[in-house]
């Protein structure tokens, strides 16, 4: 069920005029940038115009910006989220595409080529490719990365083969930029513009795409500060988004809907998930360590067979990646917190006037 790669003569003729800018929007990056910037000039299809947009960076970040040949925009004031840093960059894009790519993110040297043949079909109009963990220093980088091998081979290509990925990751996220810019810019009414996008114009009919084959590797949160902040984030931004578009996209886009409907189900059931050793304990009188052997063996077998498949496909040692593997479950206590905070607060308080939606971005690491 993984996604249709478009490898004709035809298509890459018809993708092949296509110009690209690449947008990065940078806070106090110095240190992480230069590794972002030279994937992006070591690509196979090098990008047509670089931007880098020094978002009130007191450190170094314009400078090492301008060494490795990119175009710096600094904004009079720090603007202080992804989105308005991009959206300061759109007017100043010469290319037919603009590619967004977090300033700790590493493109794969074939991401472009990978990606730009799936815009010759002109309802295309956001695209993304598979995301990875760059470090697995720490035991929340391992978790993460984990969680990326899973949700990448198992649930992104099941959304992309009923042509309705649940989001292009903002990190590495390519846009037909004549509709960006129609649709005035990057989203910022959310705090998460790339989910924003996506369900948008899918809503509207057209059509975002996953393409697994293109390869990018994300900087995560090395320490529980950091994942915090970013979990909240990107959970309190989800929820955001089924307040604005649940009511169009069950109208116009019901399979993106029965995503979210199971996302948001997942989510509502997780408590119960991990309160399943107690109660088998309490209720039916069964041995905790039967009980908690039986709780892990009930998901064990489609989430290790996941990660064998992703491991041989991303040639990754396995060993490595069951090593990982018990470093999900702290990832999952912090996502299920956060999911359920996020959702309570999104979904019933602020309609409610009891508290105010999240509008301030907090860098994830």
């Amino acid at each position: 069920m993984t996604a249709p790669t478009l490898t004709t003569e035809a298509t890459t003729s018809g993708s092949g005029d296509l110009t690209l800018t690449v947008i990065v929007p940078a806070h106090n990056e110095e240190a992480g940038l230069p590794a972002t910037l030279r994937s992006l000039r070591r690509q196979t299809v090098p990008p047509d115009q670089i931007i880098v947009v020094d978002d009130g960076s007191t450190d170094r970040t314009g400078e090492v910006a301008r060494a490795h040949g990119a175009t710096v925009l600094r904004p009079d004031r720090q603007l202080g989220s992804k989105a308005r840093a991009q959206n300061h960059a759109l007017p100043h894009c010469e290319g037919d595409l603009v590619l967004a790519v977090d300033a700790d993110t590493v493109l794969a040297p074939d991401y472009v080529e990978r990606l730009r043949p799936v815009f010759a079909d002109p309802g295309v109009v956001i695209a993304a490719g598979n995301v990875q963990t760059r470090f697995t220093r720490t035991l929340w980088e391992r978790g993460r990365s984990v969680e990326y091998l899973f949700g990448f081979h198992f649930q992104r290509p099941i959304q992309q083969g009923a042509a309705s990925p649940m989001v292009c990751s903002g990190c590495c996220s390519t846009f037909r930029r004549d509709v960006l810019a129609a649709s005035g810019g990057f989203p910022e009414r959310t705090i998460v513009e790339d989910m924003d996008a996506t369900w948008t114009w899918q809503i509207e009919g057209r059509r975002a795409v996953y393409v697994p084959e293109a390869v990018a590797w994300a900087a995560d949160p090395e320490s529980l500060v950091y994942l915090r902040r970013q979990v909240w984030r990107w959970m309190s931004g989800f929820f955001q988004n089924v307040r604005l578009h649940l009511i169009p996209m069950v109208r116009h886009k019901p399979m993106l809907a029965l995503w979210v409907a199971l996302a948001v189900l997942e989510i509502l059931l997780a408590p119960l998930w991990w309160l399943t050793p107690v109660l088998l304990t309490t209720a039916w009188h069964v041995p905790l360590a039967y009980a908690a052997l039986w709780w892990l063996a009930s998901e064990l077998p489609l989430l290790v067979g996941t990660l064998l498949y992703a491991a041989r496909k991303r040639d990754i040692p396995l060993r490595r990646v069951l090593t990982n593997l018990p470093c999900l479950y702290p990832i999952r206590v912090v996502n299920t917190y956060y999911a359920w905070k996020a959702m309570l607060v999104e979904l019933v308080l602020v309609p409610l006037g009891l508290a105010k939606t999240l509008t301030t971005y907090h860098k994830g690491r």
